[in-house]
């Protein structure tokens, strides 16, 4: 199987979960589709989703929750099927 990363589009703030109450979009070991939301990068109080581009199995996240992050940096990596 090949491994897909997930990158951001945009620089920005990285956030597992649409806000600190919920639970977060996607969590490792999950089976996504590739239109799943699997984050939001934020910038200027703009929430972007970005979705998991491939459908497979969430293998692991390379940026942590809150982490400032750059345009086309691998945040998550995904088992494709």
């Amino acid at each position: 199987m090949a491994r897909h990363e997930v990158v951001s589009p945009i620089p920005g703030v990285f956030y597992r979960r649409a806000d600190p109450g919920s639970d977060p979009f996607v969590s490792e070991g999950q089976q996504v589709g590739a239109d799943d939301t699997v984050c939001l990068v934020e910038v200027m109080k703009s929430f972007h989703q970005v979705s998991a581009g491939t459908a497979g199995t969430m293998v692991e996240f390379l940026v942590e929750n809150e982490d400032i992050v750059e345009a086309g940096q691998a945040v998550a990596v995904i088992e494709a099927e």
